[in-house]
């Protein structure tokens, strides 16, 4: 289950669903991500973001196989906004169902870590000094490739 939009959504509302996923589920690991204050440049009044549409369904699509063939989950939900959001807003959702919560946590901060190098998202900071494209992170990278290389599991 992958969403892609600009509308705010309902943490709550996201999380029954995903309680909704059976008998057989023990845990649920939920990430939330919102607009803070500060990144790339100081005195961040809000971001702005674009994503390639289709492109970045596929892509997540295939991070959640990823974790699916790596942890038991038995149900998965991301959800990113785009346009133009405001400090303290919700950005980005992330949900793992799974029978044990070692999978569940694992999974769904391995979906995260991914989303934040893999899926095709740019990100503008907004501030009164003006726009700023923000840069991909070397620490988001070396996390992104700490999961590939092993280094990296709960």
């Amino acid at each position: 289950m992958i969403s892609i939009q600009s509308e705010d959504f309902d943490s709550g509302v996201e999380y029954a669903a995903l309680r909704d996923s059976g008998a057989g589920t023990g845990a649920i690991a939920t990430f939330t991500g919102l607009v803070r204050d500060n990144g790339d440049t100081q005195d961040v009044s809000g971001l702005f973001l674009e994503h390639y549409p289709g492109m970045t369904e596929q892509v997540i699509a295939g991070l959640i196989e990823e974790a699916s063939r790596r942890w038991d989950v038995r149900k998965a939900r991301v959800i990113h906004r785009v346009g133009r959001l405001l400090l303290q807003e919700q950005i980005v959702f992330v949900g793992v169902c799974s029978a044990h919560r070692g999978d569940a946590f694992a999974a769904c901060e391995f979906i995260m870590d991914a989303l934040k190098t893999s899926a095709p998202f740019w990100k503008k900071e907004l501030s009164e000094a003006g726009e700023h494209w923000v840069e991909q992170k070397a620490s988001d990278v070396a996390r992104g490739e700490a999961w590939d290389t092993g280094e990296r599991q709960l």
